[in-house]
């Protein structure tokens, strides 16, 4: 016997006879699974011939925490470091399990060669903690609140009708050199902070409903409030020799001015911090009155859309693209849409992203995705150059099969692949060229026959390295560029640019938005290939 497979036989025997609770898996130097032990497919749901060549991204959930932990410990192991901590996984069939994870890089000839996973599985203990705070509403890290003691006391103040400000803060980063020491201190440090908002909202009852996330009830005003802020740079954190600096954002909802219910302060507290979030954090805002109102039919549409599918309420409209070279219109883009008694009319910038929170999008998707064919099979019969575009959430790319199920409708209605379009947005493409899976999916449903578009082009700073590592072959140029066409002259050129940088790569150009004679014409002399918009025709039933 070979030295090798000796060792390999060896390596495989001893992490099997390991202890029922420890999972094993090996990586290549890409991220990669090569090894996986019994124990491990027991929890992990997954069989060796579906594990084999997935990435640790996809032992993962998708949320975008979840895939920040999972690209912290590759940054961890690839510069040379063990990796260990608690950490949520998710299993074959969407379980989530706990474990505690150590990851070790294997190194040859100074070249990350292969990664090792030891896991120990908490989940029954995590279940158990669970149990425990439910019991006793105390989050044992910091002796605060639990998140379900705070909906308790919420609800409780709302039935009393007490005045009182509802505070999200949200421990967005801290600035800390030395890494080694970061996981291990993190809980000291979300601890002290934990202290702070004690010290500083003393009589006010205080919660933490997340790893950084923590809720304050209090009579306060806004200016006392964000004052917060002063309190915590004058009130730095020390940690054995380290000061570190925290960087923390807030919303403020209050009751009974802006919300009535204790899930519909959360959503608007939270808003108003994720808001301070994106435009770099270091405050605490409360959310405008028109922004209330945009959290009210939030809160309306997730209540009510299951019941809109399970009633078949949704309908598909088609809006065509005009072929400025055979002067055709044979191309629709498939657009989906809601009339409610309640809510009105519930367009896809609503409807799609509450649909992809509530998890829903794999039921509006096939709903979608099945009127789309059946109208198209249909069509192409008379109409051989006929084509319908949809737009796909990731989400539904996430599914290993789903390209499978999408060729199994095809033929069920007996449609061709070559008519359908599929569009993807940027953040589409971003996940896709993180995860093979959904890139070979992709890949695969083009030789099939269907083509993809990169719709809102030229919106990210990214958009062009899509059109090399995906399998795109249209670009649809944002309306965003078409509404200051003929206005702005720097627009012109930038259009001009897109077009002409597009064409070079054989990518057909569509142009979004197209309302007015003046743009129409301005992207002809531009000689672009599609356009689409108002100025051509309104989405309408077929």
């Amino acid at each position: 016997m070979k030295e090798t497979t000796r060792t390999e036989l060896y390596f495989s025997c001893l992490m099997d006879s390991l202890d029922e609770h420890v999972m094993v898996f090996k990586t290549d130097s890409e991220g990669f699974i090569t090894y996986t032990n019994q124990n491990f497919l027991q929890v992990s749901e997954w069989t060796p011939k579906r594990v084999l060549g997935k990435s640790i991204w996809q032992m993962f959930d998708p949320s975008k925490e979840d895939q920040k932990i999972a690209d912290l410990i590759w940054e961890t192991v690839q510069a040379g470091r063990n990796y260990f901590g608690q950490v949520k996984k998710m299993s074959r069939k969407g379980k989530s399990y706990y474990v505690n994870m150590l990851a070790t890089p294997i190194f040859e000839s100074e070249q990350l060669k292969e990664v090792l996973f030891l896991q120990l599985d908490m989940t029954e203990d995590m279940a158990l903690q669970e149990k425990l705070e439910r019991i006793a509403f105390i989050d044992f890290e910091t002796g605060l609140m639990s998140r379900y003691k705070l909906e308790m006391l919420t609800t409780e103040r709302i039935k009393e009708n007490l005045h009182f400000s509802f505070v999200h803060i949200n421990l967005d980063y801290y600035i800390f050199d030395d890494q080694d020491n970061k996981a291990k201190l993190d809980l000291k440090i979300i601890q002290q902070f934990a202290n702070r908002l004690q010290r500083f909202f003393q009589d006010s009852p205080i919660a933490r409903i997340n790893k950084y996330e923590f809720v304050i009830l209090t009579p306060h005003a806004d200016w006392f409030i964000q004052s917060f802020m002063n309190f915590l740079e004058q009130q730095p954190i020390h940690i054995e020799h380290y000061q570190i600096k925290l960087t923390v954002s807030g919303g403020i909802a209050k009751f009974p001015e802006d919300q009535q219910t204790y899930e519909r302060l959360l959503l608007a507290a939270r808003e108003a911090t994720q808001a301070i979030m994106r435009s770099g954090g270091g405050d605490i805002l409360s959310l405008t009155t028109e922004q209330h109102k945009k959290i009210d039919r939030y809160a309306l549409i997730n209540e009510r859309l299951p019941l809109a599918i399970q009633n078949e309420e949704l309908s598909v409209v088609y809006q065509p693209q005009l072929n400025l070279h055979t002067g055709e219109k044979n191309v629709y883009e498939a657009l989906i849409r809601w009339n409610d008694e309640v809510l009105g009319e519930v367009k896809p910038d609503e409807l799609i992203p509450i649909s992809e929170e509530s998890g829903l999008i794999h039921e509006i998707g096939d709903f979608l995705f099945r009127t789309v064919v059946k109208f198209a099979a249909e069509r192409i019969k008379s109409e051989p150059t006929f084509q319908v575009a949809i737009n796909s959430s990731i989400r539904e790319f996430m599914k290993d099969n789903h390209s499978v199920t999408l060729q199994a409708i095809l033929n069920e209605y007996d449609c061709p692949a070559n008519a359908i379009q599929i569009e993807i947005t940027e953040k589409f493409a971003f996940q896709a060229e993180e995860q093979q899976s959904i890139t070979r999916q992709m890949q695969q449903l083009q030789q099939l026959g269907m083509t993809f578009a990169l719709d809102d082009f030229g919106t990210g700073y990214a958009s062009f390295r899509f059109l090399q590592s995906l399998p795109i072959s249209i670009v649809k140029i944002d309306k965003t560029y078409i509404q200051s066409l003929v206005t702005h002259p720097q627009t012109t050129k930038l259009v001009e640019g897109l077009i002409r940088l597009c064409h070079s790569l054989d990518l057909y150009v569509v142009a979004e938005g197209v309302e007015q004679e003046g743009q129409f014409e301005m992207l002809k002399k531009l000689q672009i290939d599609g356009v689409q918009g108002y100025y051509i025709a309104q989405p309408e039933a077929l």
